[in-house]
């Protein structure tokens, strides 16, 4: 009886020591993790600093019980994360904004993040646009509206806007600003009157990696972005524009700043345009694309099967993990496989 005791003692002991070991792992750990999260066809993507800061961009659809704010709860959870210090709003499409009622009921956010004021040509804001305004006017929480080239607070992270409210970035960064010889493969398209086109555009950098998110970011902004000149440079990862329609992933900008990898927030039956997996095959120095779903239009055009976190039938909400080194290497996971595959620095 006395060595049971013992070795329950020893067990208690131990566990102990694992769970300090894993928070003391978390808190001294210099990556940054960012969470691709399933809302099938909409965004949500969140950003944890080695501060252990937050930032969520989007927040999925309205409806279904929760279901999108749900998940976004779970990917918090399993970054450690309590409550969102920043949540960026790219524009006030249902896709994007529709899930905040549901996720401020289950979890605390401090700063938002926005393009400002809504556009009146675009009746699809109508509904979400009100809503939002009525949650900012209760005074209980921060507001942000930048305009491109500012710099976002957001602790342990460089966050440079590129695009906001339908201006977008001018002079060229750092470094940035060669003519751009993939001009002349993009077609000229009309102005959209939507409130993509206004999309708050973010380009993150953290140690040598740069991630560019521009949200739902149309074709024309794209071209006056980055033609005759290459004003944002090369990144590391790309997370598709739009979720992979049509309307946006012009040559122009895709092959200019030849990303490492792609990340296409697509669903089974929304974004994944074929003429998009097309362009983004043939990118410059492309290593990989991830998506979050099979495209049911993209056929024979969707990734190999290892990169894809929900295959063609049921939803399972897996999703896809992108942790980054200072160092400038990086990973990615597949929640759905459990395999995770890494690039070295360069």
């Amino acid at each position: 009886m006395r060595k049971s005791k013992a070795q329950s003692l020893l067990t208690l002991v131990l566990a102990g020591l694992v769970f300090c070991g894993g928070h003391l792992a978390r808190a001294a750990s210099h990556d940054l993790q960012v969470y691709f999260i399933d809302v099938d066809g909409g965004q949500s993507t969140l950003f944890v600093t080695p501060a252990g800061k937050s930032l969520l961009i989007d927040t999925g659809w309205a409806g279904n019980n929760g279901l999108d704010a749900g998940r976004i709860v779970a990917a918090a959870k399993d970054a450690g994360v309590s409550k969102i210090d920043y949540l960026l709003l790219t524009h006030y499409h249902a896709d994007h904004v529709g899930g905040l009622p549901e996720l401020l009921a289950r979890m605390p956010v401090g700063t938002f993040i926005d393009h400002g004021p809504d556009s009146p040509t675009d009746p699809t804001t109508k509904k979400a646009y009100p809503a939002y305004q009525a949650l900012l006017a209760n005074g209980h929480y921060s507001h942000i509206t930048p305009k491109p080239g500012d710099a976002l607070p957001i602790p342990g992270i460089k966050a440079v806007v590129i695009s906001s409210n339908g201006e977008l970035l001018n002079p060229a960064l750092p470094g940035a600003g060669q003519p751009n010889a993939y001009c002349k493969d993009s077609e000229t398209r009309p102005e959209d009157q939507t409130d993509n086109a206004r999309s708050l555009g973010t380009l993150f950098t953290f140690g040598k990696t740069r991630i560019l998110d521009l949200g739902d970011l149309t074709w024309d902004k794209e071209m006056q972005l980055m033609c005759p000149a290459n004003k944002v440079g090369k990144v590391d990862i790309l997370v598709v524009s739009h979720h992979g329609l049509f309307q946006s992933s012009s040559p122009a900008l895709v092959d200019a700043i030849a990303p490492r990898i792609a990340i296409m927030n697509n669903g089974a039956k929304k974004g994944g345009s074929t003429p998009t997996f097309e362009t983004i095959a043939k990118a410059p120095g492309l290593e990989t694309l991830w998506q979050l779903h099979f495209s049911d239009e993209a056929g024979s055009h969707n990734t190999a099967a290892q990169y894809i976190a929900n295959p063609a039938g049921p939803d399972a909400a897996n999703y896809l993990k992108l942790t980054v080194s200072p160092t400038g290497s990086f990973t990615v996971f597949n929640s759905r496989t459990g395999e995770t595959k890494s690039y070295p620095a360069r």
